[in-house]
């Protein structure tokens, strides 16, 4: 287990490990108590000073009302491609800064919100990162199926395939 108490080093790997992957499984507690999952975009170039992730979301959307009331949510990256797993926890909240708006607007988000960045239905949501957890695989697909394939046959666990970690940023 890596855990580091350098905010700069947890932020280094954090964002190495997910910089990668733009989409993220938003996940947050309805109010039945219920979990829900939706894909959002993060638009950062890096994880701020401050430890956060940035979003650009509906103001009428579920996520902003469930986070209102219960803030925790988790965010769940996924690149099997590099078999790399992030599951982020954090606080989330909307922001009201149009200079940070302006900095993180793109084309992608100019599709989801045809009225630009004056957009009324544009609301900014920071996730502030609390905690972090990674799996990060770096055996071949092949060298995987083989440790897979032995462990099946006798009984016993596979060797370690790679790193799994976490990242504590408060």
């Amino acid at each position: 287990m890596m855990e580091t108490d350098d905010n700069k080093d947890s932020r280094e790997t954090l964002w190495k490990l997910i910089k990668g992957t733009r989409m993220c499984m938003f996940v947050t507690l309805h109010e039945n108590g219920h979990l829900h999952a939706r894909p959002m975009t993060t638009q950062n170039k890096a994880i701020d000073e401050d430890d956060s992730l940035w979003f650009f979301a509906s103001r009428r959307g579920d996520s902003v009302a469930d986070f209102a009331l219960r803030p925790e949510v988790n965010l769940s990256y996924a690149n099997p491609d590099d078999d790399c797993y992030v599951s982020v926890s954090g606080r989330a909240s909307v922001v009201v800064d149009p200079a940070k708006v302006d900095a993180l607007w793109n084309k992608l988000a100019a599709a989801w919100f045809p009225g630009g960045q004056t957009d009324p239905d544009l609301v900014l949501v920071r996730v502030r990162i609390t905690h972090a957890h990674y799996w990060d695989v770096k055996e071949s697909k092949l060298r995987q199926l083989y440790e897979m394939g032995k462990a099946a046959m006798t009984g016993k666990p596979p060797t370690k395939l790679g790193e799994s970690g976490e990242v504590r940023m408060r």
